[in-house]
């Protein structure tokens, strides 16, 4: 599809500021749309927006539809008339402000949402009723399982917690005929836990009601979102449990191949990520429809989508089960073309976003080339050293080299943040970009901002920039450091961070380079 030449900021609505905890998708996400729009922008990219469990990452989640319970706005929960300013003063070891202690927030925060779904329920007259049954009926599809799935695993996460186990996995810890979701085991808990799961189903209507509403008003300010899908889902999620036989499972429910990337320069032993790998030829007997439902799904709540290793499509690296590393893995072939030609033919023109890092093969460039879909250009990766010093090599991240039909960034949520980057760059490296923008004698804070200004000149027809690197922080608002657990994703933004200052030097940076519609 044809993309209009714009720029915006990658900002995670875990990252707003001023909410108890955790960033909501209540006032300070409007006070973000309206900061974007002062600012002169018109895109505004999220990570994926799903359920999260152990390690808290957004592409490890319970499942491919559902909303992330832990950013729903409780004020606006209480506005509604289902909680009390009691229910929702937060204990002292809840902060408004400072980066998210996940933790804290999980044993705080999903009680109330309970309390408030039960509210809910019990109130059959409340003015959300119409809304809540439609929502249900609409998205019965998903909604179902995915209510099903948490219930019983919040009851066997419990259970386990009390006998002093860990990896609360539904294949090795639920009953077997659960585990291998048998008809009559799974219809039996239905009928005997129905208000639970309802209450499953009340905390994500609580969601999109709340995101559909905040996308609507982004939309009304000119601003479109780009959501992100990992191209793996989780092994513990209910796209697996609900679907087996479209993963490479055993008779046990057991992964026997899983997901990484062979080793590369970057790690010896390459990097063993542990999704359950899909079942292509399964997938293929139905034309595909487990993807195209997800991205129909994903397309319900945002604009555009970025697919996270989109090389993956064409091979994947698939590593045995119970590898402790990514070395003895093999490459096998994905889908290829005959998976996009699927999507398009049920879709129509795609506002897919290619992240297409990585190792890059002819193979790889023509599945994206041929349907049009915009790659991804990193400017940290245009002036690193090990890039630079590539003999008889281009540097496809040096803007000079850019096409149009790509969206360019100063770094992603795996990268450190600009200022972080150039704090740890050698003299080399500091020296090329100064050479490549013709400006010497530059200070670090000075780098930061003609980094910004290269990506926003480019001719990329995206350009992305994290919050982060506008507001100039170092490493220590790194987004995730990939391959480590335990301080990822907890990153949050100041209140003062909306600066004005900020807002005006984007939208001059915008009309200078065609990326809005003021002009200059």
């Amino acid at each position: 599809m044809a993309f209009k030449r714009s720029s915006g900021v990658l900002l995670h609505p875990t990252s707003l500021p001023d909410c108890s905890g955790i960033g909501t998708i209540g006032k300070q996400a409007y006070k973000f749309v309206d900061w974007l729009a002062e600012a002169g922008q018109s895109l505004w990219q999220v990570l994926p927006l799903g359920p999260t469990g152990y390690g808290d990452s957004p592409y490890a989640s319970f499942s491919t539809y559902a909303g992330q319970p832990l950013i729903i706005d409780l004020d606006e929960l209480k506005e509604a008339g289902l909680l009390t300013g009691d229910d929702i003063l937060p204990p002292d070891y809840i902060k408004s402000n400072g980066d998210i202690n996940y933790g804290a927030v999980v044993f705080w925060k999903k009680p109330i949402l309970r309390k408030a779904a039960g509210n809910f329920m019990n109130k059959k007259d409340h003015p959300f009723r119409k809304e809540y049954d439609e929502f249900v009926k609409a998205n019965s599809y998903w909604l179902d399982e995915y209510a099903l799935f948490m219930d019983i695993k919040n009851y066997y996460d419990e259970k386990a917690q009390q006998d002093n186990l860990s990896g609360c996995m539904w294949s090795n810890y639920w009953p077997k005929d659960l585990a291998l979701h048998q008809e009559k085991a799974v219809k039996d808990w239905a009928a005997s836990h129905k208000d639970s799961i309802e209450i499953e189903k009340i905390i994500q209507f609580f969601f999109f009601h709340q995101w559909n509403a905040l996308k609507a008003y982004a939309n009304s300010k000119g601003i479109h979102i780009i959501g992100d899908i990992p191209i793996f889902v989780a092994p513990d999620s209910v796209d697996v449990w609900a679907n087996q036989k479209l993963f490479l499972l055993n008779s046990e429910g057991v992964p026997t191949f899983v997901s990484g990337v062979p080793p590369d320069y970057f790690s010896a032993t390459g990097q063993l990520w542990g999704n359950p790998l899909y079942n292509w030829k399964e997938m293929a007997k139905d034309d595909y429809a487990w993807w195209i439902s997800r991205i129909k799904g994903v397309l319900n709540m945002v604009d555009y989508i970025r697919i996270d290793h989109f090389r993956g499509f064409e091979a994947y690296w698939a590593i045995p089960f119970g590898e402790e590393t990514a070395i003895n893995g093999k490459w096998e072939k994905g889908p290829d073309h005959a998976l996009f030609n699927a999507i398009k033919k049920q879709l129509g023109e795609l506002p897919i976003l290619a992240e297409d890092l990585g190792l890059i093969t002819e193979e790889v460039k023509a599945l994206r080339d041929d349907f049009n879909l915009p790659g991804m250009k990193i400017l940290q990766f245009a002036f690193d050293a090990n890039e630079a010093g590539k003999d008889g090599m281009v540097n496809t991240f040096l803007p000079h080299n850019y096409t149009p039909n790509s969206l360019v960034y100063t770094g992603t949520h795996d990268n450190d943040t600009l200022r972080g980057w150039i704090d740890k760059a050698s003299d080399k490296e500091l020296n090329l970009i100064q050479e490549y923008i013709g400006k010497n004698g530059l200070s670090k804070d000075e780098l930061v901002k003609e980094m910004i200004r290269l990506a926003m000149s480019s001719v990329s027809v995206f350009a992305v920039i994290p919050m982060q690197d506008l507001l100039g922080i170092g490493s220590e608002g790194r987004m995730n450091t990939p391959s480590t657990t335990g301080t990822n994703w907890a990153w949050r933004m100041q209140p003062t961070d909306f600066n004005a200052d900020i807002a005006k030097w984007m939208r001059r940076l915008s009309a200078l380079y065609a990326r809005n519609s003021v002009g200059l």
